[in-house]
């Protein structure tokens, strides 16, 4: 499919003539606006990442319960948990998130994406000092609960603030890193419960407990320094504000830019467009209209897709498949940990740096097409450990974990956000969003109640119900998915309604600069439409 977008033409504001299908915003930037030799895009991407390690306190979260079960101090302390304990324990805190749900979009959307993560940055740090100080299974229970609710504010409303916020040249690979720094705490947590293994006192497991609060104490003592989402302040009125932030992070104060120009007016031509015409307001608009039941059938495709993928066997269970497959020794266990999270978190930057380059749907279909490959394969070589007790097989399937996490992060690590929020137009952004975040917590909650009990019941052979899944996914992603590379955030969301062509054109006629499309464009967005009829 192809993504082209329309060209500008000379006038006002200085804007170059293309054709070329390359982003609308690219002749429009200054070539020599880099991230690293301008002092406010530093300054916005320090922002900026101080936002993203809000996925860096799930992935802690997650895999700190995964090496906890591999401490025999923390097993002791809490009686050693039956299987259905370990469930809840593992699936408390999204449990608490979906607590939390009913009230994060109209956080985000009423008091700002700003202040929503300062919400629940709080309640996290209250929730992990109560788990660090758990003296019963109840209590350690209860501050995982109020974990999981807090993180849905802070999950709900970050990723939001940094795609609305980001210099447009760097808007993709940003978010997309949003969701790949999920391994940066998973690492944190992986080797941290590594080096408390050999502290003969709970302390072994307090220590990881407390060390989870870290990244939201920076967030409170910092998120001052952050601006509001300029979009946030249009929607609620604030105009001169919105362009004052546009004007001052993305072209050094200067408000007659034309980059600046032409993204203030997309913006307000978007949401009024929204308001107006496509009615993309309330609830009710997610099945009213064509485009969002579209857009609703690929978040919640790619939300299921996302854990449903096989991957929830070792993520939250790493200890048992090891053991079955013979690697027993908690130090080992421990060790493979951490060493299988960095080499997620390469993989996942790397391709979180890919995205525009080859496009979200090139991407999505290798893989797909490769965990299929690698699944199959792992499930082989573990069922012959498992009938023949051959322990070269065994490390064979090991090996293929480490190849089929690598084809998930090509993907299903960096954009299933990234694609998420740019698919959905801003007047529903925080409610799709919310869909998106409820479906995973849905699908995890069945890994965590589901996967152990199948898992120990038939072993090897629950992986062939995972290697059939992921060829579902395959043809589901080859049909529905819709390439979105070199579009603004406003153009991206506007396929799904057919409207690209009228924002586009209100906001470069509102900015004094000239926009033509050409016939083989005209013609690319009718190729848009007619992947979107499928």
């Amino acid at each position: 499919m192809s993504s082209s977008h329309p060209g500008f033409s000379t006038m006002a504001g200085g804007a170059v003539a293309t054709s070329d299908g390359t982003n609308a915003y690219t002749n429009l930037m200054d070539p020599n606006r880099k991230w690293y030799n301008n002092r406010r895009l530093i300054t916005l991407n320090a922002c900026i990442v101080l936002l993203l390690i809000t996925s860096s306190t799930n992935g802690y979260d997650g895999s700190m319960v995964n090496g906890l079960q591999s401490l025999p101090q923390w097993e002791e302390y809490f009686n050693f948990p039956t299987k259905s304990r370990l469930g809840l324990l593992s699936a408390i805190q999204n449990i608490g998130a979906l607590a939390g749900y009913p009230f994060a979009p109209y956080l985000s959307d009423g008091i700002g994406r700003k202040m929503t993560v300062l919400l629940g940055a709080v309640i996290m740090v209250i929730a992990t000092v109560i788990q660090t100080a758990s003296q019963s299974v109840g209590m350690f229970i209860g501050a995982r609960f109020l974990i999981g609710f807090g993180l849905t504010f802070a999950a709900n409303a970050a990723p939001m603030l940094v795609t609305e916020l980001s210099y447009p040249k760097y808007r993709a690979g940003l978010t997309s890193t949003y969701n790949s720094l999920w391994y940066s705490g998973s690492i944190i947590a992986a080797w941290t419960t590594f080096g408390t293994f050999k502290i003969n006192s709970t302390w072994s497991w307090r220590v990881p407990s407390a060390l989870q609060a870290l990244p939201s104490v920076l967030q409170v003592a910092l998120i001052w320094f952050v601006p509001e989402s300029p979009r946030f302040l249009v929607s609620k009125g604030k105009e001169a504000r919105a362009l004052e932030i546009l004007a001052y992070y993305h072209a050094d104060g200067n408000q007659d830019d034309p980059l600046v120009r032409y993204e203030f007016e997309e913006i307000k031509s978007a949401i009024e467009f929204d308001r107006t015409v496509a009615r993309n307001v309330g609830w009710g608009s997610f099945l009213s209209s064509s485009g969002n039941r579209k857009r609703v059938r690929i978040i919640v495709a790619i939300a299921f897709f996302s854990q449903w993928s096989g991957n929830g066997l070792v993520s939250y269970y790493l200890n048992k498949v090891l053991s079955a497959m013979g690697i027993t020794d908690p130090t080992d266990q421990l060790l493979i940990n951490g060493i299988l999270n960095i080499w997620n978190l390469a993989w996942a930057l790397l391709a979180s740096s890919m995205v525009e380059r080859y496009g979200r749907r090139l991407l999505y279909l290798t893989s797909a097409g490769l965990m299929t490959l690698f699944l199959s394969l792992q499930t082989a070589c573990f069922a012959r450990f498992r009938i023949t007790g051959d322990y070269p097989a065994a490390h064979a399937a090991l090996a293929f974990i480490f190849l089929f996490y690598a084809a998930y992060d090509i993907a299903f690590t960096p954009l299933i956000v990234t694609y998420t929020l740019e698919i959905l137009p801003y007047n529903i952004r925080a409610k799709g969003f919310n869909i998106f975040n409820f479906t995973i917590s849905v699908a995890l909650i069945f890994n965590q109640y589901v996967n152990p009990i199948a898992f120990d019941a038939i072993t090897w052979k629950y992986y062939i119900v995972y290697c059939a899944w992921l060829g579902f996914e395959f043809v589901f992603l080859y049909f529905f998915v819709v390439e979105t590379k070199n579009r603004t955030l406003e153009e991206t969301a506007a396929i799904f309604d057919g409207a690209t062509d009228q924002i586009v054109d209100s906001a470069a006629a509102q900015a004094g600069v000239s926009h033509d499309i050409s016939t083989a464009e005209k013609g690319s967005d009718s190729n848009h439409d007619n992947e979107l009829d499928k």
